[in-house]
């Protein structure tokens, strides 16, 4: 890649998306070329260990413009870290993540540049309803953001996703952060900087179908909240207490039972429940301690957050972090 850095990078993360690619290009493409920035603007795709001809089709659009450029990782490291390399290898002043199945509408990108103009560092698009997802996700979506952000420090906007934004002196803080385990999203708001919304209506997705599953969802939920929050560890020390103390009271109360009115059957439904109740909190308790546990032995080994195999138009950059 030769002279002076585009204006604009938008960041595209794919897995399997041969069908996309040419369609998100020529929609994408008239929507930057409208724009008018004489410093132009780049496509960066991030193959994110595909199976299928994505990387081919790539290449195929970089033959017909060289703005289109990838970078191909040596497997598939999930999402979020197909972001990170991504913000390590893209050149713009700003930077836009934005998914190739082009739900969150590209024309938005106009409205985020004049906001950034503006002296925003941060524009982040909002969805207005969440009518195209099912009930089950409308739900499971809205409580997530509401525990996220009781339980964790750093807020994230509510209905926001990786659609947003990026100055580039907030894309170099990012790219700074030394953990593994990646939330993007808790990123963007550890990040701070002056920031600001655009709202939009999501679209139904026109060609190939999503890789995030309910499991994987859960999976990013999870890393959210532990990578924000200290708050659930600190939960069982307060619960321990309270059942310490309430234990007590009981066992006092026991004892002055069989004082006054001497011993009788021992009670096997109540020792019982006695046993299972301690039992599941103990289990609950150390099943999030693991989460924590876990994650200190990720980011113990020092493993890259991705490996680049190939790349397309771009060169591979040295990792700050």
């Amino acid at each position: 890649m030769t002279g002076a850095p585009p204006l604009i990078t938008i960041l595209v993360p794919v897995k399997d998306e041969e069908e996309g690619i040419a369609p998100f290009v020529s929609r994408v493409s008239v929507i930057l070329d409208a724009l008018n920035e004489p410093e132009g603007w780049e496509i960066l795709f991030v193959d994110d260990g595909s199976r299928d001809r994505t990387l081919a089709e790539v290449a195929v659009q970089h033959a017909r413009d060289p703005r289109v450029r990838c970078i191909s990782l040596s497997r598939n490291f999930g999402k979020e870290a197909a972001l990170s390399a991504g913000l390590d290898h893209a050149a713009g002043r700003a930077v836009i993540p934005l998914d190739v199945d082009l739900q969150d509408p590209p024309e938005v990108i106009a409205d985020m540049v004049r906001s950034w103009r503006e002296g925003f560092d941060v524009v982040y698009g909002v969805r207005r309803n969440r009518e195209s997802d099912s009930l089950p996700k409308r739900l499971t979506a809205d409580l997530y953001y509401r525990a996220h952000n009781y339980l964790s420090a750093d807020k994230i906007p509510e209905h926001a996703g990786d659609f947003r934004l990026l100055d580039r002196k907030v894309v170099d803080v990012i790219r700074m952060m030394p953990e593994r385990n990646r939330f993007m999203k808790g990123l963007f708001a550890w990040a701070g900087f002056h920031q600001t919304a655009v709202y939009y209506d999501r679209a139904e997705r026109e060609v190939g179908t999503t890789k995030f599953n309910y499991w994987k969802l859960w999976t990013l939920a999870l890393d959210g909240i532990t990578s924000g929050s200290t708050l659930p560890l600190r939960v069982w020390s307060y619960l321990g207490g309270i059942v310490a103390i309430g234990t007590l009271f009981y066992a006092l109360y026991l004892v002055l039972r069989t004082i006054v009115h001497g011993g009788d059957v021992p009670g096997y439904p109540s020792l019982m429940v006695a046993i299972l109740f301690f039992g599941g909190v103990q289990l609950i308790s150390l099943g999030v301690l693991g989460e924590y546990v876990g994650r200190i032995l990720v980011e113990t080994k020092h493993r890259p957050i991705y490996v680049v195999r190939e790349t397309i138009g771009v060169p591979i950059q040295p990792v700050t972090r």
